[in-house]
């Protein structure tokens, strides 16, 4: 994906996100670090309903923009729903999920010295 495009394809997420009320949204830059993608949205919804809409809202609106290739896990009423569009993959929890599985401690800049800046809390 274009730098250019994969940054629109990032607000996009993040916009609707925010117009979803997803709570805690969070960027992570994986540049350099992952090899299956360029940057990591991380948000919390607290009901199944709420994150199955936030899920339906951010690949319409990517396919909208011409991404038409957005995979999609656990949409079916689960603690967590995976986005991937190959450079942007976002994950959408419920807070006990979110906890559990942690990955903002994974991937964040705490274990990585010099990876200042790599997590964005909108």
């Amino acid at each position: 994906m274009a730098p250019d495009m994969l940054e629109q394809s990032l607000a996009l997420i993040t916009a609707s996100l925010e117009d979803d009320k997803a709570e805690d949204i969070v960027v992570i830059d994986l540049a350099g670090r992952a090899s299956f993608a360029d940057r990591m949205v991380i948000a919390t919804g607290l009901a199944d309903r709420q994150i199955s809409a936030m899920a339906q809202h951010i690949e319409r609106k990517l396919r909208d923009i011409g991404i038409k290739r957005v995979m999609v896990e656990g949409a079916n009423g689960s603690d967590w729903v995976l986005l991937d569009t190959g450079d942007i993959v976002v994950h959408l929890f419920k807070p006990e999920a979110r906890t559990l599985y942690g990955l903002e401690k994974m991937w964040g800049k705490e274990l990585d010295e010099g990876a200042e800046g790599n997590v964005t809390r909108l």
